[in-house]
């Protein structure tokens, strides 16, 4: 029954690796140049007190250089000077708050650069940006970062502005795409509302991450493609741990027949659990991939497009565009289709139920770590990046209609432009709050969603 299915897919994925080298390879840096760290580097303490660090990096290097000997200072509320530093040679500096972890939460805390002390020739990109004011809302040290540079440009119109928030937009709908169809994949087969979803996400970030920190570089014809490589590793092993998440969990689950509702309680066990494990792995910094942390953008009329999203945004849409015609086209897929209609009905048709369904937690697995692994090309992530997207992939899937493959799409679309968007009128840690808005507005006029089909209950 399968055998197409796995011909397709089996080019496909051919044609996505081959595609992907093709294209990172384009931005990707010499292989001699990813032995410089492009990204800070915070050394982890081991003292029980709350750390405020900086980095600066030169941005008009490749990768960005570090700056070293910057004077900083950091002031409490009241004005008053905790500690005065330089930045190490590798441009960072690290201060220990005074006083209990606890007793600094809620407390506004200023870091301020002696632009004196710069480098001859260098200057803050924002020469407006001399301090930075941190409010310790968590007992977890903090990290800010000061850009040197060239001076930005002046700011552009709304409307300007407005299309760059949009292509941005686009970028993150990809990946959210990704993700969101992975979930209403395995919602519609199996009607479970999965909680650690998020968690599948981030499992590709770190895999990602973990290829990305091997010793040495996977050079392909001169060109460092451990990035590529990284992306690929995390697709295959995100399909794997789909299926022994479905083989170890829930298909012992399913053949005892426990309900929907005790399926779900499980799953945010699970994702509790896994959220622990990943941050014992990976500590609770931001982390960042050791290419493509500095790319050039492309001037296209007054907006600006870096060959990176550009290369993530053709990525996913290949992805998405080849999942979707193997669900239409393959025997498998009318069988994925079919069991998503009615899982009695498939199976007395001859239809293996339970291979269909490990078949789903399989791809729908892939494309949330892929997702994952492609959000951390673009923005970097820490161990709690699928967490905080969860709410957002369940809002795609809702809003473009549960169950529906191209719904689930759309509805990332819609959401991802929309926030980018949203935040030329509402502060940036507001957008998410306006997604959710819409989405409440859109289930009061239409429950089903844009694309589900309206169904009487009772």
């Amino acid at each position: 029954m399968h055998t197409r299915f796995m011909q397709v897919a089996a080019v496909t994925g051919a044609l996505l690796v081959a595609l992907m080298t093709l294209l990172l390879g384009v931005g990707a840096a010499p292989a001699q140049a990813a032995e410089q760290p492009a990204a800070c580097q915070f050394e982890p303490n081991d003292d029980p007190e709350i750390h405020l660090k900086g980095c600066l990096r030169d941005q008009r290097e490749d990768p960005p250089a570090p700056v070293p000997g910057v004077s900083v200072s950091v002031l409490d509320a009241e004005g008053e000077t905790i500690a005065d530093v330089e930045t190490n040679e590798s441009g960072v500096f690290d201060v220990a708050l005074p006083g209990e972890p606890l007793s600094n939460l809620g407390k506004d805390f200023t870091i301020r650069i002696d632009e004196d002390t710069l480098p001859e020739g260098s200057d803050l990109r924002n020469p407006e940006q001399v301090e930075l004011t941190v409010n310790f809302d968590t007992t977890s040290d903090q990290t800010v970062t000061f850009p040197i540079g060239d001076a930005l440009p002046e700011a552009a119109g709304k409307f300007t502005r407005g299309i760059q928030l949009a292509v941005g937009g686009l970028v993150f709908s990809v990946c959210l795409a990704m993700a969101a169809l992975g979930l209403s994949m395995i919602f519609g087969t199996t009607g479970l509302t999965n909680f650690a979803h998020g968690e599948l996400v981030t499992f590709g970030a770190l895999v990602a991450w973990g290829i990305d920190l091997l010793p040495g570089s996977i050079t392909v014809f001169g060109t460092n493609i451990t990035v590529v490589v990284g992306v690929v590793v995390a697709f295959i092993a995100g399909g794997l741990f789909g299926y022994l998440n479905d083989r170890a969990l829930w298909r012992p689950l399913r053949i005892r027949g426990t309900g929907v509702i005790a399926m779900m309680i499980v799953s945010i066990g699970l994702s509790i659990f896994l959220r622990s494990v990943y941050q014992y792995i990976a500590g609770g910094s931001n982390h960042n991939y050791s290419q493509y942390s500095a790319s050039t953008p492309w001037e296209i009329g007054p907006l600006l497009v870096t060959p990176r999203d550009m290369i993530v945004v053709v990525a996913g849409l290949v992805i998405l565009v080849a999942v979707s015609l193997l669900i239409q086209t393959t025997r498998m897929g009318k069988a994925t289709r079919a069991v998503a209609d009615n899982p009695g009905l498939a199976a007395s048709s001859g239809i293996n139920v339970q291979r269909v369904i490990a078949l789903v937690w399989t791809v729908g697995v892939a494309l949330a770590a892929m997702s994952g692994a492609l959000l951390g090309v673009t923005q970097g992530f820490d161990f709690q990046i699928g967490f905080k997207l969860l709410l957002l992939i369940f809002a795609a899937v809702v809003l473009g209609g549960l169950g529906t493959i191209w719904g689930a799409m759309i509805g990332a679309f819609v959401i991802g432009i929309f926030v980018e968007v949203s935040t030329l009128f509402v502060p940036a840690e507001l957008k998410y709050v306006g997604a959710l808005a819409v989405l409440i507005i859109v289930l009061l006029i239409r429950p089903q969603g844009l694309l589900g089909r309206a169904q009487r209950i009772g």
